[in-house]
């Protein structure tokens, strides 16, 4: 029984009711070394009646080997793997190493998990548990996380057992968030009762005292202390010998293990460590290494007799912290005697990696055939999705490397894979490695590449734009294909940077870039996008619009391959597309983007996608599904422990007329981006803000942001400000201004001649001009802009219409135009702009319908999201895979739907009208 632990008990329990209801749970225990975390999993372990359990435990010598602590969780579960969706088998079948493949996406790896999970829970409720979930390899950690974030109906148990401070484990940051019970000491009666249980005779009151005290209520502690004390015996107790108070809580513990281990035979205490240095359990493993170092099976007797292990079919200390306290008390000699039987005992063909990292353990200074073993298991591990796996052993097998010009290239692929597994730090003291060995120019240039992208990441600093055209120029003599793609990433540096960058300019990357080697033939969508960007920061707008144009129309016919990363300029390719305003380019490959990286199951990107097509969605006018996209967008960066975007929400709260929504947005997107040097995103948010100001007929307010933002010569943005600042300009009694904005939008969207770009054109000429050519000028804006996907530009070009028809006198005429634009504007939830029509129309002596309540209204935008796949034929299987939940989870969603909308089966959902 778990003394002191009412409260905690209840917790546990509660969760598993809930779980036997449909309610699925996650549990993130928190405390010290010692203070009863495996003890609170062992009891929701007993109180899981009718559950089935599965467990994992984190070991720190396994923490190199990706995946390991998903195997132990998933291995008895795989009979099911074929019930899940083929890329998820193969996902999952790949990470653990069952069949051959290209590296997964590790989200994908993630709702094959929870897929594989979930379908274990139909039977009966499943409880995980994760012991010492600060140990689990970087893999494992972040697809359990992922896993936790996204359980809801499927009867699924998620607990975590998480040592505390560990601030340095990559588990304490990957969880965070996640609901959390932090376990303390435990108060001084339970303490006293349960040191009384553990020392059986009698006790001096003042050592019980000190016990207690320095205990801290930590139920190891108790136990442990009394027996570790230097002389441990009872007797010596009861005469008030005193303890050393020097140490923490669980250091003390672990030294009293130390003691106790180092009072063992020499055999025992060798066999320990081998144990200890052996991280899967493996008790065959661990006598056939025993054999090898002369150690016969009585050696163990001494330390099961002392309570520190056990050995069975598997091996396992009484605490993690016996298993540390003996590794950490064993010298450097005795350490590598250990590993190299383990080596030995190492099948080489069934765990080539292990035997790998065992020998590697084993070495004295360099060994160059351990190294490439090492560089061989990395090579495997990052064939698995094992980024963080592979850069570990990479890193190993530099130090090992023997050769100079072998550990500067191995230093260099190490710093790569560590820069790949995010950890860019790490990445820059690999690369001061391969700098100081001979490379050729070559991998010299990669470390110039390398470090630019690192600073990238690190800083996104003024002198990255700078650092990516150094490397491109260095590049392009060696690797023109590479220098090409390096000059294309100077460029979106420098665009990212815009008018916060205080090095390298656009114009000036752009400028250097017209040197960059000749494209291959034919030539990649890379080379065309390079080449259309440096035409139009070097020669103009209009000049650059034909090769942009056939770059968009390269990359959109684009079949990616799986080596082939050409999907990331899709970013790019959407921003050029809304700089040409070619809405069927922008709209089809933002579609693109989204349905490749669902695909793939790439939701590191999937995010940025979604909220570029929610982006790409709001002027169309369907808010509701970019709505439902933005939910979606911010459930996955949520699942992955990601920042949500705020491009998208920003821009929908702008067109909505939300000041006070809006407003929040901005400045926290302002101060962000700002921090981060990224004046694009300011840019953007300026936009939004004139569109927002614009909207609700705040027109001072509209032509400033409008002008902020388009001072500045970007791509999308600075085109698409204009014609609000037009618009703001004429409102707000600014003619001139008004005027020299349209100067500057004229030739571009005549450039463009795209219906979307005329039709602005056609609107801001009309708002300057008077009498029959504004009218003309109207009439002409409405028919292109219906000649378009862009419906919110079309609802605004009749609202200027009738205003301008109401101000020339023509009160029926006005009617008309305001009528529909109203109509338009509210249908779509465009509030400020269908308010402002809604004014004008009073104005004419016409009341403004109110707009009908609609049965989808009641449905939050998730739920939306889910009803729109399932009317479109999608069974709860194939929107789960859409949208990385479980097919039982997509059936609760869709019982509210059903009750919210009044409907009992999914044929009156597909004659549902949804907005």
């Amino acid at each position: 029984m778990l003394r002191g632990r009412r409260a905690e008990r209840e917790v546990v329990e509660r969760l598993l009711a809930r779980a036997r209801d449909g309610r699925s749970g996650v549990l993130v225990v928190r405390g010290e070394a010692g203070i009863g975390k495996t003890a609170l999993l062992e009891h929701a372990r007993d109180a899981a009646a009718g559950y089935r359990v599965e467990r994992a435990t984190g070991v720190e010598s396994e923490m190199e080997f990706a995946f390991a602590g998903l195997h132990q969780l998933c291995a008895p579960l795989l009979d099911r793997l074929g019930a899940l969706p083929e890329p998820q088998q193969a996902a999952l079948g790949v990470a653990l190493g069952r069949r051959a493949g290209d590296p997964p996406d590790r989200f994908l790896v993630g709702l094959a998990t929870l897929g594989l999970l979930a379908e274990a829970a139909e039977e009966r409720p499943l409880l995980c548990l994760v012991d010492d979930a600060q140990w689990l390899d970087a893999a494992s950690v972040q697809i359990l996380a992922f896993v936790a974030r996204r359980v809801e109906a499927e009867q699924v148990v998620l607990v975590f057992a998480l040592r505390d401070p560990d601030p340095d484990r990559d588990g304490a940051e990957v969880l965070a968030g996640l609901p959390e019970l932090r376990l303390s000491g435990l108060g001084e009666a339970d303490a006293r009762v349960l040191l009384t249980a553990a020392v059986h005779a009698p006790l001096d009151e003042r050592v019980r005292d000190r016990i207690i005290a320095e205990a801290r209520g930590n139920p190891l502690a108790l136990l442990e202390l009394p027996r570790g004390a230097e002389p441990a015996a009872p007797a010596e107790l009861a005469g008030g010998f005193a303890l050393p108070d020097a140490l923490g809580v669980p250091r003390r513990v672990e030294e009293s293990f130390e003691r106790r281990s180092g009072s063992l035979p020499a055999d025992t205490q060798l066999l320990l460590l081998v144990a200890a240095a052996e991280p899967v359990g493996d008790a065959a493993l661990l006598w056939r290494a025993a054999e090898h170092l002369g150690i016969g099976t009585e050696a163990a007797l001494p330390a099961e007799a002392a309570g520190l292990l056990e050995i069975g079919t598997r091996v396992r200390f009484s605490h993690p912290l016996v298993r540390s306290a003996v590794y950490r008390a064993a010298g450097p000699w005795d350490r590598r005697r250990a590993h190299g039987a383990l080596a030995e005992a190492t099948d080489p063909h069934a765990d080539p990696d292990r035997r790998a990292w065992h020998r590697a353990q084993a070495v004295l200074g360099t060994d160059e055939t351990v190294a490439a073993e090492l560089e061989r298991s990395a090579g495997r591990a990052r064939s698995r999705g094992g980024l963080a796996a592979a850069a570990a052993f990479l890193e190993r097998a530099v130090a090992l490397t023997p050769e100079p010009a072998e550990r500067a290239r191995r230093a260099l692929a190490a710093a790569h894979a560590k820069h790949q597994a995010g950890t860019p730090d790490a990445a820059s003291e690999l690369l001061m490695v391969a700098e100081a060995g001979p490379l050729d120019a070559l991998r010299r240039a990669r470390v110039e590449l390398l470090r630019a992208q690192i600073a990238f990441v690190l800083t996104r600093g003024s002198d990255v734009p700078g650092m990516l055209l150094d490397a491109a120029k260095t590049l392009g003599p060696l690797d023109a294909a590479l220098a090409r793609e390096t000059y294309l990433d100077a460029m979106e540096a420098s665009i990212h940077a815009g008018p916060l960058g205080q090095g390298r300019g656009v114009l000036e990357v752009a400028d250097a870039a017209r040197d960059a080697p000749a494209p291959s033939t034919p030539p990649r969508p890379v080379d065309l996008l390079l080449d259309g960007l440096v035409t139009r920061f070097t020669q103009g707008y209009e000049a650059s619009v034909p090769g942009l144009r056939l770059a968009l129309e390269s990359l959109g016919g684009h079949e990616p391959r799986a080596d082939d990363d050409s999907r990331r300029w899709l970013w790019l390719a959407c921003h050029i597309a809304a700089m040409l305003w070619d809405d069927e380019a922008v709209y089809g490959l933002a579609g693109r983007h989204v349905r490749l990286a669902r695909q793939a199951g790439a939701l590191g990107t999937l995010p940025g996608a979604l909220n570029t097509l929610a982006a790409v969605l709001v002027p169309t006018g369907a808010f509701a599904h970019a709505a439902e996209l933005i939910a979606e967008e911010a459930a996955i960066t949520q699942a992955t422990g990601g920042a949500p975007l705020p491009n998208a929400r920003l821009m929908l709260a702008a067109w909505r007329g939300r000041r006070a929504e809006t407003s929040e947005l901005y400045a926290a997107a302002v101060q962000e981006a700002t921090g981060r040097g990224e004046g694009m995103a300011v840019t953007l948010a300026q936009y939004e803000l004139a569109v927002l100001h614009n909207g609700l007929g705040n027109y001072p307010a509209a032509l400033a942001a409008a002008a902020d933002a388009s001072g500045f010569d970007l791509l999308a943005h600075s085109s698409l400000a204009l014609p609000e600042l037009v618009e703001a300009a004429v409102r707000a009694g600014e003619p001139a201004r008004a005027a020299a904005a349209l100067e500057r939008l004229s030739p571009r969207a005549r450039a463009s001649g795209t219906p979307w770009a005329l039709g602005l054109e056609a609107r801001s000429r009309a708002l300057v001009s008077t009498g029959p050519a504004a009218e003309e000028l109207y009439r002409e804006s409405i028919e292109r802009l219906g000649d378009c996907r862009m419906v919110a530009h079309l609802a605004r070009a009749r609202l200027v219409y009738g205003e301008w028809l109401r101000r020339e006198g023509r009160r029926k005429d006005a009617r008309a135009q305001l009528r529909t634009a109203h109509e338009l504007l509210s249908g779509m939830g465009a509030e400020g702009f269908a308010e402002r029509a809604a004014r004008e129309l009073r104005a004419t002596g016409e009341q403004p319908r109110k707009r009908t309540v609609q049965p989808a209204d009641a449905l939050t935008a998730h739920e939306l999201l889910i009803a729109r796949l399932v009317a479109g034929g999608a069974t709860s299987k194939e929107a789960g895979a859409q949208l990385f939940l479980s097919p039982r989870t997509i059936d609760a969603h869709l019982r509210n739907i059903f009750r919210k909308l009044g409907l009992t089966s999914r044929r009156q959902l597909r004659n549902l009208r949804l907005p």
